[in-house]
């Protein structure tokens, strides 16, 4: 018990610096890639030819067969993101997301605010999801993305203890509020970079704009790759 009680107060005190550090670059208007050699929390990625499109799923099934079409079409790889509690009821959906090779990461089980959660809820939180997710795809899953992007110190240090790499974002098309198709275009285009991590979800609008997203990205000599590549994994 002491043990686990040092382990705690040794990380939080690491993550305390890691989670300020991310927080000044990403507010300050830069994306940055903040890691203390023991875990990391990306914002981006260094790649100099890959942008990672990043879908987060609670919803939207149907969308995200088409989404899954339309990356075949351009010969796209993406992140999914999903919530556990929607991939226990669309396990079927998960496996065709694997199986077309898209990465499959955690973004929790019941989409909580994991600002709010100690660090045992945290835990809670995301270890059924990653064992779920895993036991659906048969592979490890190593990425986890907090709802909202709302974390804590607690969410830093979980993810340290489960060796996972917490992914925000770079670009976020806030595609979940706005059906402006032209407004989710830009926003995941405007400026864009090799090294985004670019915030998609499965919406109607994001099935519109999604072919003027990748042939943006084509036309700038990017690959649309997972987010595990672009990291160089």
């Amino acid at each position: 018990m002491k043990n686990k009680v040092v382990f705690i107060v040794t990380n939080l005190l690491i993550c305390a610096i890691i989670v300020v550090t991310a927080v000044v670059g990403f507010l300050g208007g830069s994306a940055v890639t903040v890691s203390d050699g023991d875990g990391t929390i990306y914002y981006r990625s260094q790649s100099e030819s890959a942008v990672s499109l990043m879908f987060n799923v609670y919803q939207g099934t149907d969308e995200v067969y088409e989404i899954l079409d339309i990356l075949d079409g351009y010969g796209a790889e993406a992140t999914f993101f999903i919530g556990g509690s929607w991939a226990d009821d669309n396990v079927d959906c998960v496996r065709e997301i694997a199986s077309r090779g898209h990465e499959i990461a955690s973004h929790g089980y019941f989409h909580k605010d994991h600002a709010a959660l100690s660090y045992e809820e945290n835990i809670d939180e995301i270890v059924p999801s990653v064992k779920l997710l895993s036991m659906i795809c048969g592979k490890d899953i190593s990425l986890f993305a907090p709802p909202s992007g709302a974390f804590n110190d607690y969410t830093v240090s979980a993810c340290l203890e489960l060796g996972l790499k917490m992914i925000m974002w770079s670009k976020d098309t806030i595609d979940w509020r706005d059906n402006d198709v032209n407004l989710i275009v830009s926003r995941a285009t405007n400026g864009l970079e090799a090294g985004d991590f670019v915030l998609m979800h499965p919406t109607q609008s994001t099935v519109k704009a999604l072919p003027a997203i990748l042939n943006y990205i084509r036309n700038c000599g990017f690959a649309a790759c997972t987010v595990s590549y672009s990291l160089g994994e």
